[in-house]
């Protein structure tokens, strides 16, 4: 199985901080957000990554090379100007394969056990739910027993981890577009299983959330 990490958004919520130093680069504790992403796909044996960037993405791949240190085997893909989460996964599809990918946005931290993204995919989605944060309190979808609908009572966040299978970008065109819609389109023909976690998960988008992931993993 192989994996995508998303890397190319700009952080405009994070500067300073990204002025300089793209987002998945930045420390939490002893590990770069990234880091934490690479070591967990390697330990559950998915080898081969690909990355995304866009906003100083040469310092993306100064740093992590050739993924050898991590005992994983990274291709870049490179965005002019970043193509949004849809756009960029549609561009590295021919990196990606044929066979259903684990994506993960590379700047949330979170102890969940990928090891649960190598089943077998129902679908063409299988999305991570997390309890809704203050920053987004009514959530993203709802979560039926195994299944994700776009609307329902009970809402929760997603959580930037999932599993997707090529052909849910079949009709996509290249350049810039999201995901969500696809998966809407996906979720109304019954397409999109997920998960409830209830675990530790941080969307680390502004530096008053990275300052206090940072102590908790210090």
């Amino acid at each position: 199985m192989k994996a995508m990490i998303l890397a190319a958004g700009r952080g405009e919520r994070m500067r300073p901080l990204t002025d300089h130093t793209p987002k998945p680069l930045l420390r939490a504790g002893p590990l770069r957000l990234i880091e934490y992403h690479l070591r967990a796909l390697a330990a559950i044996d998915v080898r081969d990554i690909v990355i995304n960037h866009a906003h100083l993405g040469a310092q993306i791949e100064n740093v992590l090379g050739t993924g050898a240190q991590y005992g994983v085997r990274i291709q870049y893909s490179p965005e002019v100007d970043a193509l949004e989460t849809g756009g960029g996964i549609f561009r590295a599809l021919p990196m990606l394969g044929d066979a259903p990918f684990i994506v993960i946005n590379g700047d949330v931290w979170t102890d969940f056990p990928v090891a649960h993204l190598t089943a077998p995919l129902q679908g063409l989605a299988h999305l991570v739910l997390v309890d809704n944060p203050p920053h987004n309190p009514r959530g993203d979808f709802a979560l039926v027993e195994s299944r994700v609908i776009a609307e329902g009572a009970m809402r929760l966040t997603f959580s930037g981890i999932g599993v997707y299978h090529p052909t849910l970008f079949a009709a996509c065109k290249p350049g810039r577009f999201p995901l969500a819609p696809l998966l809407r389109a996906a979720m109304a023909q019954g397409l999109v299983s997920g998960e409830h976690y209830r675990g530790r998960w941080t969307d680390v988008g502004t530096p008053e959330r990275l300052q206090e992931l940072n102590a908790e993993l210090t």
